[in-house]
């Protein structure tokens, strides 16, 4: 994913605070939410905000979130979210 213009990223967190959700400020979308956990940051990206994705190569599986506790988010996140994520200054636009 590459950032053309970083001004119009901007940075969201609920009140849990556990991960940083990033959105477009142009068109709304939120590509990508990273989380610190135990000094490592793990990420997750919407395919559905990519072109040309072909859906088939999707696997779709249905989660509820609601009650979930914080240990457990956390836990979630480090079985399935992609690991050790970092962030390049100026490499890393959501849109054109």
């Amino acid at each position: 994913m590459t950032v053309k213009d970083s001004q119009h990223v901007s940075d969201y967190a609920f009140e849990t605070e556990t991960a940083q959700f990033r959105i477009c400020t142009r068109c709304g979308v939120v590509p990508l939410v990273s989380s610190l956990i135990d000094d490592r940051l793990y990420a997750v990206v919407n395919v559905n905000t990519f072109e040309g994705v072909e859906p088939s190569m999707l696997r779709r599986s249905s989660v509820t979130l609601d009650g979930e506790a914080c240990d457990d988010r956390l836990a979630r996140r480090k079985r399935n979210w992609i690991a050790d994520v970092i962030f390049v200054e100026g490499t890393s636009a959501i849109c054109d």
